[in-house]
């Protein structure tokens, strides 16, 4: 079992609308730093990216009525890296979750990086859906 922490934001916008506006994986390039600058691209069932550590492929989960947007990322460790994440209502409002798993072997000053950048990318989403 993977170390696993949850990250969470507030958006004052009702949750269909919010998964609406971002389901789709092109529209992750718009909050998500990782992809913003790694030339996402569909390729039949899967989406090719220019990783920081050399080209990644990402499945998307389908379209659904539940607010899930996971995703699993392969950067040819011969593993994929599964990503939940999960738009949910909050009153008038949404919560935004996403889970960061470490991964085996992943040093604490990477987990921290990268727990970094996932509350960076929900800052950036929460910003794009209140505007």
């Amino acid at each position: 079992m993977l170390e696993a922490t949850t990250f969470s934001i507030s958006i004052n916008r009702d949750w269909r609308d919010a998964y609406e506006a971002i389901w789709r994986p092109e529209i992750f390039a718009r909050w998500a730093s990782g992809l913003a600058r790694a030339n996402l691209r569909r390729d039949g069932d899967v989406w090719k990216a220019d990783g920081v550590d050399g080209p990644i492929a990402i499945r998307f989960s389908d379209h659904n009525d539940f607010g899930v947007m996971d995703h699993w990322v392969d950067a040819g460790a011969g593993f994929d890296i599964h990503v939940p994440m999960r738009v949910i209502a909050n009153g008038a409002g949404c919560e935004a979750l996403l889970t960061l798993y470490r991964q085996p072997g992943m040093s604490d000053e990477i987990m921290a990086r990268d727990s970094g950048l996932v509350r960076a990318d929900l800052k950036a989403l929460k910003a794009l859906l209140e505007s």
